[in-house]
């Protein structure tokens, strides 16, 4: 009996658990099938447009600012030099005689401390050379690669004009050929310009070595010899460990080899040319700074010298730089500014003097008279000339390698302070805006047109063939306007 009954719960308990609920489907929208034009465009059937994720948006903001920030700087830019082009374009129509050379300006340039030459020459091409390019003007380059370079060139430059004509060395063949076709120089302020704080330092102690120290290199004790010294040096026999015999024919020498064999085989050895990419060095300053005061007044020296001007040239290195850096580079429209403003005066040829110290004779001399050829002892000079004081900012970002002296070391022109001469001080010039020049800069307008980029320009010609097409704007649309009414 308790197995029948076991035997009838069974059924009824499978047919319990076979009877299942209805599922209870929730009510959803169905999905809109997408666009078929994502698949003709290969983005797949099942490709649907979405906002981007947190980090996409994070990437797509600071990406599309840092962008917007870089086209913006560009366009002010070209906007700012574009200003200062109109201001001195109109010298590029004035007319020159075929007879006469037009005027030339001279462009300093060297490496700035712990850097190359190429930095320098891209900052005088993206912000000096579209001013001079407009004004139709001539320049030349005095370049340098290391310290003293352009101290030394600068120098020769000047002694080479010192020198009478009929004890210089040959003429160039372009100035000949131009003196026989009786073509004349340029007669008035030429100008030079002078790019960073380092050039300009050289610059100014150029300018006082060519003019105050004499016309030939002076001979150094410390390195002159007498004939008895240099007969003793040379009859004195080497201190050479091995037998060597000086062959006739060649610059080698011959060394017995004696390692595989007893017997001895002559091995030819020859000797280290000199390399032909060094260049030679620059010859030490012809007259020390403690000589200026001492130093004749040339006979030939100029009631006043060519104009001049130092041309700001920010440059800094290092990793720990790299906000200051980055911040430049978003407003190098300033720079733009202040770099046209100087070269377009600099066109103009409107000059000023050099503002002079308070007291009445600068000091002459920063070394001291104890101090031997391998170090310097820099004493404190007032440093309140205007050019003692030019691009003096630049000077606290230079690396810190430029500042460590060396024992070989016996001046070091980027190092030590501006010092000058009165005589030599008082007859530099400097360029300057007049003030007619500066009302007319403010009043040139720029228009949206002239400056904006390919696309942009693009999209507006687009535009006006659009309507031009149409007839929008025309006599044509207002025919139809007049008809409709």
């Amino acid at each position: 009996m308790a197995d029948s009954g076991a035997q009838a719960e069974k059924p009824a308990a499978s047919t319990s658990a076979s009877v299942s609920k209805p599922e209870i489907k929730p009510d959803v929208k169905p999905l809109p099938k997408p666009n078929p034009i994502y698949k003709y465009m290969g983005l797949g059937e099942n490709f649907r447009p979405k906002l981007p994720s947190r980090n996409w948006t994070i990437f797509l903001t600071l990406t599309g600012s840092f962008t917007a920030a870089v086209i913006y700087d560009k366009r002010e830019t070209r906007r700012v030099q574009r200003k200062w082009c109109r201001l001195v374009e109109h010298l590029a129509d004035e007319p020159l005689d075929s007879r006469d050379m037009p005027r030339k300006l001279t462009v300093f340039l060297e490496a700035p401390p712990n850097d190359g030459l190429r930095s320098a020459q891209e900052h005088f091409k993206l912000y000096v050379k579209p001013i001079l390019v407009a004004s139709g003007l001539d320049w030349e380059f005095v370049q340098g690669r290391k310290e003293g370079d352009i101290r030394a060139d600068f120098a020769e430059r000047i002694r080479n004009s010192r020198t009478p004509p009929d004890q210089r060395g040959e003429e160039d063949v372009i100035t000949q050929i131009r003196r026989k076709n009786g073509i004349q120089e340029f007669e008035g302020p030429r100008g030079d310009i002078v790019i960073g704080r380092h050039t300009w330092k050289e610059y100014v102690r150029g300018l006082h070595e060519g003019w105050l120290g004499p016309l030939t290199e002076p001979v150094n004790p410390l390195e002159e010899k007498t004939p008895e010294a240099t007969i003793e040096q040379q009859t004195a026999p080497s201190p050479v460990s091995v037998d060597s015999i000086a062959s006739p024919d060649d610059s080698s020498t011959v060394i017995h080899d004696t390692s595989t064999s007893g017997e001895e085989k002559p091995a030819l050895v020859p000797e280290e040319a000199p390399k032909g990419d060094e260049k030679p060095k620059k010859p030490p300053p012809f007259i020390p700074v403690a000589d200026y005061s001492s130093a004749p007044t040339p006979s030939g020296l100029p009631a006043q010298f060519d104009p001049s001007t130092p041309i700001t040239f920010p440059h800094i290195l290092g990793f720990l730089n790299t906000p200051r850096r980055i911040y430049r580079f978003l407003n190098r429209r300033d720079l733009a500014d202040s770099v046209g403003r100087e070269t377009a005066a600099i066109v103009l040829a409107n000059c000023r003097p050099y503002s002079t110290t308070s007291a009445p004779e600068p000091p002459t001399a920063f070394i001291a008279d104890d101090a031997s050829p391998s170090s310097t002892q820099a004493i404190d000079v007032a440093q309140s000339a205007e050019q003692q004081n030019s691009l003096f900012e630049e000077e606290k970002e230079w690396h810190k390698s430029v500042r460590i002296r060396k024992e070989d070391d016996r001046e070091r022109t980027w190092l030590e302070p501006v010092i000058l001469d009165p005589r030599i001080a008082s007859r530099m010039r400097r360029f300057k805006l007049s003030v007619e020049d500066e009302d007319i800069s403010k009043s040139i307008v720029v228009h949206e047109e002239e400056v904006e980029g390919w696309i942009k320009g693009g999209l507006r010609r687009l535009g006006r063939s659009g309507k031009q097409y149409f007839g929008f704007g025309t006599e044509k649309q207002q025919d139809m306007n007049v008809s409709f009414e």
